[in-house]
């Protein structure tokens, strides 16, 4: 990838020194000369009005330029004479290291800009690195972020294996690298080392006790860890532990993301009560929520930062109302009303936008559908679905919204549909093996999965999941407990349920699926039952800290 950027015009300067008309300097790099006027690299940088006026006699007219190639001389002295400069994966660093010696400001800032942009796990530890030669803490805190946010990608690639013992350290030891399971940093301990065993071998001692131990898996523990050859020919483990201070040991690191359980209904009244899941502790934390307004059989949203909370009913109001909430601040503000008013609406996130679909008014179930751009703060109407649907839920998959399951008015909905955004049409697909109204609809993998809900006669466990490529629908493990009403969503490929009425009263039971052993376990129990609830996955909070369980106070921060 390339990028160009131009902030000047000299056209007449280029041109005069394309042609060596009135050029009274030379620039020299290795064995190639560049004709050039003092004039025009004083006016560009500092550093050349030094070079000619304070370092050298005014009289010299040849200056040899040290630890710069010609190729990227050249890009420097296009950008002094037209103002662009022309950035690409190859160049980048050296024109950076160039650009930070020549104190060129502006190339230092497109170089930066450029690199964050193509930051991946191939290239994050060397930018990280780069950045301890050019100072610039914006690029290193961010780079320093996305490889623990990104460890177990990361930690797979070459450039892991040159890392020095040191900066290692400085990744594992954090709170906030992000791994699912505690034994890929103790794998990538045992890779890093085994690049290079008789140099780094000596090295796990200082390592191992970064790894928090107490977290693996005790099978993975017992046939992996204490009987792994690096360990054994380097280290008495049993020594080695009981050194380690046991909060260390203990401590969950901070997840990557966390799932919001929003409002619903409790204790015969509309809740604003926000809870927080922690997947690492598994424990639920409060949320202050002072300012937001109670509402139920609402939707949420989570998109670029920011909460939406769309539609609902507050025990007298059906809303059009939609509030965005900043998880950052813990502010809130209105924000463009949508066209209908909507109580169990159907709500997900397409292309940047917020769809909003089906519910009711107060008078009749609708048909019609919105969706709302944040960019313009509008929102537009959309084809309407086949059926009236209320109480139903909604998923993105693939570029498509698939609708399951509702309530029309007159009886609990099976059928299902999904919207195209290209054709801007519904489709209809094939129907669930039962009704579902208070479903819960997630996509998973590549599969949609509508759980739950109320057939008419009776709250269900049971789960089905719809197959896009042939479909059809397949029946899955059934929940512990029967609920409708309920929040779903997936976070790290596990899908949880939240909350609901299970037929008799609310809950406040959280459980999980794991579809590749299709079971369904229980995780625990939120502070507040409620149902008519909805949940959030949201994640890049620089504030997660306020949304988990305390870690060890004495734990480093987020950035080195």
């Amino acid at each position: 990838m390339n990028k160009e950027e131009k902030t000047s015009d000299n056209s007449v300067y280029n041109e005069l020194r394309l042609t060596g008309e009135h050029c009274d300097a030379v620039i020299k790099v290795e064995d190639v000369e560049f004709q050039v006027h003092k004039v025009v690299l004083c006016n560009c940088t500092p550093y050349f009005r030094a070079l000619f006026n304070r370092w050298s006699n005014r009289d010299k007219r040849i200056f040899n330029i040290p630890n710069v190639s010609p190729d990227t001389m050249q890009l420097i002295l296009d950008h002094a004479y037209t103002g662009s400069v022309s950035v690409t994966e190859d160049n980048v660093r050296e024109l950076l290291l160039a650009a930070d010696q020549f104190n060129i400001d502006n190339v230092i800032r497109i170089c930066y800009s450029f690199m964050e942009e193509q930051m991946c796990p191939e290239n994050c530890i060397g930018i990280w690195q780069l950045t301890n030669t050019c100072f610039y803490p914006k690029l290193r805190s961010k780079a320093f972020h996305y490889i623990t946010e990104h460890f177990e990608e990361v930690a797979s690639c070459e450039e892991f294996l040159q890392i020095p013992v040191e900066e290692l350290t400085d990744i594992i030891e954090k709170d906030q690298l992000i791994v699912k399971q505690e034994s890929s940093v103790f794998e990538a301990i045992i890779r890093w080392i085994n690049h290079l065993p008789n140099e780094r071998e000596k090295h796990i001692v200082a390592l191992l006790p970064k790894v928090r131990l107490a977290m693996v898996d005790m099978k993975y523990f017992l046939m992996k860890v204490i009987t792994s050859e690096v360990v054994k020919r380097n280290l008495d483990y049993q020594s080695m532990i009981s050194d380690v201070p046991r909060p260390i040991l203990t401590r969950p690191r901070m997840p990557r993301s966390i799932l919001l359980a929003m409002g619903g209904w409790s204790v015969g009244h509309p809740t604003n009560s926000i809870e927080a899941y922690d997947i690492r502790t598994n424990r639920c934390t409060n949320v202050p929520n002072d300012a937001g307004r109670p509402r139920a059989y609402h939707g949420t949203a989570f998109l670029n930062g920011y909460v939406y909370f769309i539609g609902g009913f507050d025990g007298r109001s059906y809303f059009n109302s939609v509030c965005r909430w900043d998880p950052t601040t813990h502010t809130w503000q209105e924000v463009a009303p949508m066209y209908y008013r909507r109580c169990y609406v159907s709500v997900t996130v397409l292309n940047g936008c917020i769809y909003a679909i089906g519910g009711y008014n107060g008078h009749t179930r609708l048909r019609t559908a919105e969706y709302y751009e944040p960019q313009t703060n509008q929102w537009t109407c959309i084809a309407p679905m086949h059926e009236l649907r209320s109480d139903a839920s909604c998923t993105t998959l693939h570029n498509k919204i698939y609708i399951c399951g509702g309530f029309n008015g007159r009886g609990c909905l099976e059928t299902a549909e999904y919207y195209d955004s290209q054709t801007m049409q519904w489709t209809l697909i094939s129907p669930m093996t039962c009704q579902r109204s208070g479903v819960g609809v997630v996509a998973c993998g590549d599969k949609v999965y509508a759980v739950g809900g109320f057939d008419g006669d009776n709250r269900l466990r049971t789960a089905e999941c719809y197959n896009p490529g042939t479909n059809t629908w397949n029946n899955v493990a059934s929940m512990i407990i029967p609920r409708s009403n309920f929040g779903i969503e997936v976070m790290e490929d596990l899908l949880f349920v939240v909350g609901g009425f299970n037929g008799f009263k609310n809950t406040c039971s959280v459980e999980k699926y794991n579809r590749e052993t299709d079971e369904w376990r229980q995780v625990l129990n939120m502070d507040v039952s409620r149902s008519a609830l909805s949940c959030c996955v949201v994640f890049g909070l620089p504030n997660m800290a306020d949304y988990v369980p305390p870690r060890d106070p004495r734990s480093d921060s987020a950035s080195t």
